[in-house]
């Protein structure tokens, strides 16, 4: 039987809000639907992502984000972006609520502890398997301030991102250059109350290894890649994945061409495969072993499928990982391990104070 996976950064509720994509379909309905009502705004192609998708892919455990755009930095044309911290919240919370639809409706579990985690995963062997939902956010422009972190850990919060690419007043992002903040150290110290797993992902650098430096929880990059195969600040630098190596952390790399190969343009022909397998191996040789690397695909939030590289056309797909994998010498432990354990002992190491 084909391995568990995790893909520790999905866009669903986003999707679902911002797009009105409805993830309950089959992915050719969704798709047959699109190309004849492409849906508005930030499309980025044919999608990838549906709950039956996920579950014919094994894709048990998913860290679904809640994601809000700055106008002041958006190419959005849904006109779901927001101007000030008031209207970050209130689109943050209709995402929320929509998880919490798709748990009512049965299409999704939240992982609140550990004995939610444990259930979802029993789920798995039996004829009705549970996707278990790691609730994140990305960018969090949303808490208006940081003593709300209380407020959203109530509701099913387990995971924050300081910032997006656009910044917050919390911290820098990869394209808007920027400190910690006192804000963000402020945030973090609430974060730290509740355990809550601190995402890297789009911090500007020196801004990440402050946080990494001051913040005592658990600890990853939910969606990134090595910078040293391809340059830029979206990218980690091979001094930060050793940081969140030494806190035990993990990386969650993102199989969208364009970062893989900074050169990669819409219009061109869509990378191998095995670009993925070699961002994971930089991570393996960097850290010196297969613990701190897993996926992080951001799916249908980054790209869709004519920006993925070829043999990923769903989520289903990335099984396929395995076998090449495989195939470059890792062995089995190696591949479980980048596929599902790392990211599972981090949640479960994160989930032990609920």
């Amino acid at each position: 039987m084909t391995q568990l996976i995790v893909d520790a950064h999905l866009d669903l509720s986003y999707n679902a809000v911002a797009l009105g994509r409805d993830l309950r379909l089959p992915l050719n309905e969704l798709r047959a639907m699109e190309r004849a009502t492409p849906p508005p705004g930030k499309w980025s192609g044919a999608a990838m992502v549906t709950f039956p998708e996920l579950r014919r892919g094994r894709v048990a455990v998913v860290g679904g984000s809640l994601f809000v755009e700055p106008a002041h930095a958006s190419w959005d044309t849904s006109g779901l972006v927001y101007h000030n911290a008031e209207e970050a919240h209130a689109q943050a919370l209709a995402q929320l609520e929509t998880y919490f639809r798709w748990a009512d409706a049965g299409e999704l579990q939240f992982l609140r502890n550990n004995a939610d985690l444990e259930a979802s995963l029993a789920s798995w062997n039996t004829d009705l398997p549970m996707i278990g939902l790691f609730l994140v956010m990305e960018g969090a422009a949303p808490i208006r301030k940081p003593e709300e972190v209380g407020w959203w850990v109530e509701r099913g919060l387990r995971g924050v991102g300081l910032s997006w690419a656009a910044g917050t007043s919390y911290a820098g992002g990869n394209a808007n250059p920027g400190p910690l903040t006192d804000e963000g150290r402020a945030l973090l110290r609430e974060m730290a109350a509740f355990n809550l797993l601190l995402d890297i992902s789009h911090l500007w650098e020196t801004a990440a290894h402050e946080a990494l430096d001051c913040y005592p929880g658990p600890v990853a990059a939910s969606h990134a890649n090595p910078r040293a195969l391809r340059e830029g600040p979206r990218q980690l630098s091979d001094d930060l994945i050793r940081q969140l190596a030494e806190r035990d952390g993990v990386i969650g790399i993102v199989p969208f061409n364009w970062m893989l190969d900074a050169g990669w343009k819409a219009d061109d022909a869509r990378l191998p495969l095995s670009r993925v397998v070699e961002a994971v191996d930089h991570v393996c040789q960097v850290t010196g072993s297969s613990r701190h690397v897993g996926l992080g695909t951001d799916c249908d939030g980054g790209m869709g499928m004519e920006k993925a590289p070829v043999g990923l056309d769903s989520v289903a797909d990335l099984g396929k990982l395995g076998i090449l994998l495989q195939e470059r010498g890792y062995s089995a432990d190696d591949i479980a391990a980048i596929l599902h354990t790392n990211w599972l002992r981090l949640l479960r190491a994160t989930l032990s104070s609920f």
